[in-house]
């Protein structure tokens, strides 16, 4: 009994660490510390486009702990995020942004830690600007994190338009 419900626990970990990184296209790594025993720390450069704003794509990097817990995915990274994000298309609204009802709307998260701790992407539009407002941070279930990161977004249609 005891050996299926180890069983059970280590596939629910893996459902989880595939399901937390399914929204993001890993673009490439860096090392940033040699570890002797497992994978080494370093900087991950993610891409994903905004679910509700086609036209915008955005890159997250952020740190990445290596060492025997990292490579087995039960190792907790750091708070440590930054985001660019860019007009890649022409962006049509939908009208819940525009209105401003879904300020704050998360676009986007990924575990990292085991439970409790995840990196989210936040939209806000600013509608006098005409601009979108992307906002990365950290949350954990005790203790969140101040650290975070913004990337603003101009609509410049015309730009796209021929």
């Amino acid at each position: 009994m005891l050996d299926s419900t180890k069983k059970l626990y280590g596939s629910a970990i893996v459902l989880v660490c595939l399901v937390s990184s399914a929204f993001a296209e890993e673009i490439g790594s860096v090392d940033t510390a040699f570890v002797f025993l497992g994978a080494n720390h370093k900087i991950v450069i993610e891409a994903f486009d905004d679910p509700k704003v086609p036209g915008v794509s955005c890159h997250l990097s952020r740190a990445k702990t290596g060492g025997v817990k990292g490579t087995f995915g039960i190792a907790e990274d750091t708070s440590d995020a930054s985001i660019a994000c860019r007009q890649t298309g022409i962006i049509t609204l939908p009208q819940e942004i525009q209105s401003k009802k879904s300020d704050g709307e998360r676009v986007f998260r990924e575990s990292t830690s085991l439970l409790f701790k995840h990196m989210q992407v936040v939209r806000f539009y600013d509608v006098k600007r005409n601009t979108l407002i992307y906002l990365t941070y950290s949350d954990k279930l005790i203790d969140g994190s101040p650290k975070n990161s913004i990337s603003t977004v101009q609509i410049t249609n015309s730009i796209f338009e021929k």
